[in-house]
């Protein structure tokens, strides 16, 4: 099986090395704070050091279910005399251009963005010619292909004319354009077919970062298209040179599983692969790292002095939705579904167990969008699960609650042949009382998978206060066997 480097809703990786530590920046769509920054030595294991958008107003995505897939798209993170640039969109920002910030630490802080004007599109990427030229290149819409123009990346002045600088092979979508150099060419390297299962990887080359570009006589030059692996939609690349000469790509990959046409409910994670050369074109090579099991666990008493990096929230500061010490704003009513005060953090496991202690009336949930969730809500002395799909909301199950309970929610991955009525895994929702899981309900996970709910993103688990005065004071998270 191949293992993701990040798993979870991790899309749309860039990748840069300084020295012998490489850092990784991925989009994330309405989410606050937004693009994670990770650090690694080895390319395998991971760790988040920061964000690089930290403001709502930057990521720009609407409240509750109309912000879904909305705010930051397709980043790209480099280094380049001394500073760190990261340049993306924020999709109903379009209209002002690609936003650019700098750092002397990808860790942190970031500068205001400058925007770049008249650039509509999306996925830009920032690469500097030999004679010190700084080259934005973009999806752009009008008309659709890689459009590219020299800028100050420090103001986003426009410095020249924009160039349409290649059109793709035909196939769907040419969009997530890297530019980089090895040796004497300059290569172009596109996402295409779309960014799902007809997703693949097209390059070009140039002798100069300008055009034209030629075509590599046997794109797309990766993609899992139709092939029976475990992972699938494979694209959006970004290639970078190890320390030590080699080369090696990231690229996103999902993992579907279920009845046809199989569902994937984790969002679109990060992979790696090896690079090697022949003829000066790159050959991807799969299998060259042993990608070690990432450790997802974790215990979260919200007795620190600030929240874990790991909760983010849609639209809005985590900040503004929880105390470090736990105290909730008010998400929603009992009666509503679509909250606004909603503390993420990512589901990152094939089949996993969450729990969640609360004081107060409030909802553990699993999450793709607020108008696509399941939860397990206290209110009062009743527990009830709750399953949200669309325009359709249903209270599944009630029960009397009993001192001491903690709400609890299990998911199991499934192997059956042959059974069309199995979703990608099953969602078992109940409270944790006297250390033992006790199940209220169980639900087809397909109906929180992103080919039902759409978009761009994967699932969280969330927890939301339904009333004043409440406070979480622990929520667990860990992996589990997928039939266990």
């Amino acid at each position: 099986m191949t293992l993701p480097i990040l798993p979870g809703f991790y899309p749309d990786p860039s990748i840069c090395r300084v020295g012998e530590t490489y850092y990784l920046a991925n989009s994330t769509f309405e989410y606050v704070p937004g693009v994670p920054i990770h650090r690694s030595d080895d390319l395998l294991s991971w760790e988040l050091i920061g964000h690089a958008l930290p403001d709502a107003e930057v990521v720009n995505a609407e409240p509750g279910s109309g912000g879904a897939s909305q705010g930051i798209f397709a980043p790209t993170l480099r280094h380049h005399d001394g500073l760190f640039f990261l340049t993306t969109t924020s999709i109903r920002d379009v209209g002002r251009g690609q936003l650019i910030v700098t750092a002397t630490d990808p860790a942190g802080p970031w500068s205001a963005p400058v925007y770049v004007p008249d650039t509509p599109g999306i996925d830009p990427d920032l690469a500097w010619a030999e004679d010190g030229t700084c080259l934005l290149t973009w999806r752009g819409f009008a008309p659709s292909g890689i459009h590219q123009v020299a800028i100050d990346p420090i103001t986003g002045e426009r410095l020249g004319e924009e160039t349409m600088l290649w059109e793709g092979t035909g196939l769907a979508d040419t969009e997530g354009p890297h530019l980089f150099r090895r040796g004497d060419w300059w290569y172009l390297v596109v996402a295409e077919g779309g960014t799902h299962l007809g997703h693949g990887v097209s390059i070009a080359r140039s002798r100069d970062p300008r055009g034209p570009f030629d075509a590599h006589p046997a794109n797309p030059i990766f993609s899992h298209r139709s092939l029976e692996h475990d992972v699938q939609a494979t694209g959006h690349p970004d290639l970078v040179e190890l320390a030590d000469g080699s080369w090696a790509m990231v690229y996103l990959g999902i993992r579907p599983a279920g009845a046809f046409p199989r569902f994937h409910v984790n969002g679109r994670e990060t992979f790696l692969a090896g690079i090697s050369w022949q003829d000066d074109w790159p050959v991807v090579d799969e299998d060259r790292f042993d990608v070690p099991t990432t450790a997802t666990a974790f215990d979260d008493r919200f007795d620190a002095d600030a929240l874990h990096p790991r909760w983010i929230a849609p639209s809005i500061p985590p900040a503004s939705v929880a105390t470090p010490g736990g105290a909730l704003t008010p998400s929603r009513t009992p009666d509503e579904t679509d909250g606004l005060a909603v503390l993420a953090t990512r589901v990152r496991d094939l089949a996993w167990n969450a729990r969640a202690a609360f004081t107060g009336d409030a909802c553990l949930g699993i999450r793709i969008s607020g108008s696509h969730w399941y939860g397990v809500e206290s209110i009062g002395d009743v527990i009830r699960v709750r399953a949200v799909v669309g325009p359709l909301a249903q209270v599944v199950i009630t029960a009397s609650s009993e001192d001491g309970d903690v709400l609890a929610i299990r998911s199991r991955r499934e192997v059956v042949l042959h059974d069309n009525t199995r979703g990608p895994d099953d969602v078992f929702l109940g409270v944790e009382r006297s250390g033992a899981f006790v199940e209220l309900a169980g639900l087809d996970g397909r109906y929180i998978s992103t080919e039902v709910a759409g978009g761009f993103t994967g699932r969280m688990l969330t927890v939301e206060a339904l009333a004043e005065g409440v406070s979480v004071t622990r929520v667990g998270y860990e992996p589990a066997p997928a039939n266990g």
